[in-house]
């Protein structure tokens, strides 16, 4: 079944409510879409049910508790295989510094958006971890000197 199909305006105005909030209570979605707050809970399981609702989590500012480097980090694999591109992706899964992996085209394999404490966590994160790694050839960052934008929503009904 296609997910899109099967959602309507509600279902759209739900989720757009939720990507701005997600700790809204079923009344407060309620008044928001214009339904009942029974309906909107059937709803929203539903979402959750479908997997279209991935998942809650709190908005934290890395800045504010200590990360205050963002980096984004151009990758080559060594070699182009199944075998190597599992090994990349098993170290990158490993790192919880790691908040977004990309594989991509271009001149680079993989695209990584990081997130350290300072610039010696980067160095040793660099030279430690990815550099020796069996799986990477070649490594290029860019630092973030400010974030003109971070928002993650889905420009839903907008």
């Amino acid at each position: 079944m296609n997910d899109v199909a099967a959602i309507d305006g509600f279902d759209l105005r739900l989720m757009d409510a939720l990507q701005a909030d997600g700790a809204r209570t079923n009344q407060q979605l309620a008044d928001l879409v214009r339904l009942s707050p029974s309906q909107v809970s059937r709803r929203r399981q539903r979402l959750e049910e479908t997997g279209l609702i991935r998942r809650y989590r709190a908005d934290l500012d890395a800045g504010r508790l200590g990360f205050g480097v963002s980096v984004f980090i151009f990758v080559s694999l060594a070699t182009h295989s199944g075998l190597n591109a599992k090994l990349f992706a098993d170290l990158v899964r490993a790192m919880p510094e790691v908040q977004e992996a990309h594989a991509m085209t271009g001149d680079a394999d993989y695209l990584l958006k990081l997130v350290v404490r300072d610039l010696k966590g980067l160095s040793t994160l660099v030279n430690e971890v990815l550099l020796p790694h069996e799986s990477v050839a070649r490594v290029r960052s860019s630092i973030v000197l400010e974030t003109l934008k971070d928002d993650p929503r889905l420009p839903l009904g907008r």
